[in-house]
């Protein structure tokens, strides 16, 4: 898949082992979220999702929203999804609200993508 994001700053949008991985950069906020939102648009209907937020410093609550509105349509349309997690705030904050009781929330990449494999 080519990057949907429109640049180096937002993110991309790449294969690895068969699983659509969405890597945002910067802040996941109600002012980049749309952009968000427009990729995950086109891979929510990958059988295997991976949201990297290795590159994420700050997540908001419309950042929040859009993650969890992209695991319902991931599921919607059958697919499994899991989350790369590695900085530690960030993980506090996903289990904080429960998010990791919806998908696996794994530290690495690779880790996420094994999860994934693993739902299905």
């Amino acid at each position: 898949m080519g990057s949907t994001m429109t640049n180096d700053e937002s993110g991309s949008i790449h294969q690895v082992d068969g699983c659509a991985v969405c890597s945002p950069t910067g802040e996941l906020d109600a002012a980049t979220v749309s952009q968000f939102r427009e990729a995950i648009a086109e891979i929510s209907c990958e059988p295997r999702v991976v949201i990297d937020l290795t590159a994420v410093t700050f997540i908001d609550s419309a950042g929040l929203g859009a993650l969890i509105g992209t695991v319902r349509r991931v599921h919607e349309n059958g697919g499994t999804m899991t989350v790369a997690c590695p900085r530690p705030s960030l993980t506090r904050l996903l289990e904080a609200v429960g998010f990791d009781s919806l998908v696996p929330v794994r530290n690495t990449v690779g880790a996420a993508v094994n999860a994934t494999a693993q739902q299905q």
